[in-house]
């Protein structure tokens, strides 16, 4: 099995949107009620939210393809607006990244989160960071093995009514 990635162009929105909605849905479904599920996956994960997040300059937002085919994606940028600690630093954000479930430990996130990493460290970066559900132990796990470690930070992520908090973890660079 060959892992490609490459770049998310404008005319793929509509499958972006779909794996956004598939891979949140099954990452937090059961942690929040389906009508405050469906609604945030609407609010978040529409269109032309999508095609505004891709065509935003900053951005930078890969899928990872075997065969061809999307089987993950990765979004990151630099921006300091969700966790004003990180404003020390040359910081960049990892704000999204998710595998859909039949490629889950096929390398697919290795394969993205090493693209991110290796765009942190070329643009010489000095802080990598992210926001994981309190309750994500496989996820905290996965970036542990990069040398995340949980900043102390929280902060509110609610799914509609529903309250969440997510942690905020960090890797120096520097």
């Amino acid at each position: 099995m060959e892992i490609t990635v490459r770049k998310i162009r404008r005319e793929d929105v509509e499958v972006l949107s779909s794996m956004a909605k598939e891979t949140f849905y099954d990452t937090f479904t059961g942690t929040c009620t389906e009508e405050d599920m469906q609604s945030f996956l609407e609010e978040y994960f529409n269109i032309p939210r999508m095609l505004a997040e891709l065509n935003d300059p900053d951005g930078f937002n890969f899928f990872a393809e075997v065969d061809h085919v999307p089987a993950g994606y990765i979004q990151f940028k630099e921006d300091y607006s969700s966790f004003s600690e990180v404003k020390k630093w040359k910081a960049i954000e990892l704000r999204r990244l998710y595998v859909q479930k039949e490629f889950h430990g096929k390398g697919i996130a290795n394969t993205l989160m090493n693209l991110y990493l290796d765009h942190a460290v070329q643009h010489q970066y000095e802080l990598a960071w992210l926001g994981v559900w309190e309750f994500n132990f496989r996820a905290q796990k996965f970036y542990r093995k990069y040398g995340f470690e949980d900043s102390g930070h929280g902060h509110p992520f609610p799914i509609g009514n529903t309250p969440q908090t997510d942690r905020w973890f960090w890797k120096f660079l520097k």
